[in-house]
């Protein structure tokens, strides 16, 4: 089958496609990455994705019409990305659309005095996909696996697996995306050896800090140009480092509620408060990424598998100060790009999407509970069939 996987990360900067031709069945999985493409979010819908994952006011109104809206912008995505292959929608078998995450609340909490629930919400709509683009939609893939148990995420290890596991080599998959998280994945492993969790921030306190500083001029900090010319603070790097979170066992998932919007102003009223120079915000809080990684490796990883190899990928590999922190602070481990094993470091989330989405269209379980906690393995994602190929092209 020739896939599409489609995703947008909590940076909601935009959609990365992912073309995959893949045949078989795990463990004989062939899989061959294609192509990428990235369509940026235009202005007005990056700030109402962020404004609801940030939990700010909304109404039910809104929170419908965004998850229509979304779904033309992922179907606008894919017919894009089909035009730029130069290939017809006509040959694309099937997409699998991660959508856009607005809330998870991994870990149940009491509700409305009737019991303790968890729940996770990813929008884009996926029949309004199918409609766009002819082609059948599978989505909404963390549900499944929260109702078995897990915590809905990671969900990538799945193919992480696939893609990195080795008879001689324990190996670690590293993703630094809005927020960080690892697969890891010890010598001669099997699906139960495997384990994984989001070590903390990634790029996302680091992009808040930038909008702010720059009056939204900037989204993100490029080639790490404003935190090189700033010095790291150790008192704020070592408030920064006890919260909490570090200190919870994996499995465990991460976001917005610890390490979004609140936690980037609460910085800068520490900067306010103590006329501290933006560039010196920026390099701590950047340095408090590659720190956090670190430290899950300390403390989680090297206790219970050996590992030489770590393979990164994600918008952070771009980012050479944070790289260099991780090679400083984990100098016995090999520091790889995924681009090295086949597919491209700012494809690899949506790549997996496609393999998530192949798996579920054949009706087999694509999840991994040592990773996420579920109770049993399950099949993850809801399909959507066209119920006619309307359109090949489009006008933006």
């Amino acid at each position: 089958m020739r896939v599409i996987g489609m995703m947008s990360g909590t940076s909601a900067d935009g959609i990365d496609a992912a073309l995959v031709r893949i045949e078989g069945a795990p463990p004989d999985l062939k899989m061959i990455f294609q192509g990428h493409h990235r369509t940026e979010f235009r202005s007005p819908v990056r700030e109402a994705i962020l404004r609801l994952a940030n939990g700010e006011s909304t109404t039910t109104a809104e929170i419908s019409q965004l998850n229509f809206a979304l779904g033309q912008e992922f179907g606008r995505a894919a017919l894009e990305a089909c035009e730029e292959w130069q290939l017809s929608p006509g040959k694309i078998d099937l997409i699998g659309s991660h959508g856009q995450t607005i809330y998870h609340q991994a870990v149940p909490t009491r509700f409305l005095g009737i019991g303790s629930v968890n729940s996770t919400l990813q929008i884009g709509e996926p029949s309004v996909i199918a409609a766009e683009t002819g082609v059948p939609v599978i989505a909404d893939f963390r549900t499944a696996d929260m109702a078995a148990g897990g915590q809905g995420a990671p969900l990538v290890p799945f193919v992480d697996y696939l893609l990195y596991h080795s008879k001689h080599v324990g190996r670690v998959a590293l993703n630094i995306g809005g927020i960080a998280n690892v697969t890891v994945i010890p010598a001669n492993a099997s699906h139960a050896d495997v384990f994984a969790f989001d070590t903390g921030p990634g790029n996302m306190i680091i992009d808040a800090l930038v909008e702010a500083i720059t009056e939204s001029r900037e989204h993100y900090d490029k080639d790490a140009q404003i935190a090189m010319a700033g010095q790291t603070l150790p008192g704020l790097l070592d408030r920064l480092m006890r919260d909490h979170y570090f200190e919870k066992n994996p499995p465990k998932t991460a976001g917005r509620e610890q390490f979004g919007k609140a936690a980037a102003q609460r910085i800068l009223a520490f900067g306010q408060q103590h006329n501290i120079k933006s560039a010196d915000l920026v390099r701590t809080a950047t340095v408090f990424t590659a720190l956090s990684i670190a430290n899950a490796f300390q403390k989680f990883i090297l206790p219970r598998a050996h590992v030489r190899e770590m393979i990164v990928a994600g918008g952070g590999t771009y980012n050479p100060l944070i790289m260099a922190q991780l090679a400083a602070t984990l100098p016995w481990i090999e520091l790889l790009p995924s681009g090295g094993f086949g597919v491209p470091e700012d494809a690899k989330e949506a790549f997996a999407f496609a393999v998530l989405a192949y798996e579920a269209w054949h009706g087999r379980p694509n999840n991994i509970p040592a990773a996420t906690g579920a109770s049993r393995p399950v099949v993850m994602g809801k399909i959507v069939r066209p119920f006619t190929r309307r359109r090949k092209t489009f006008e933006r």
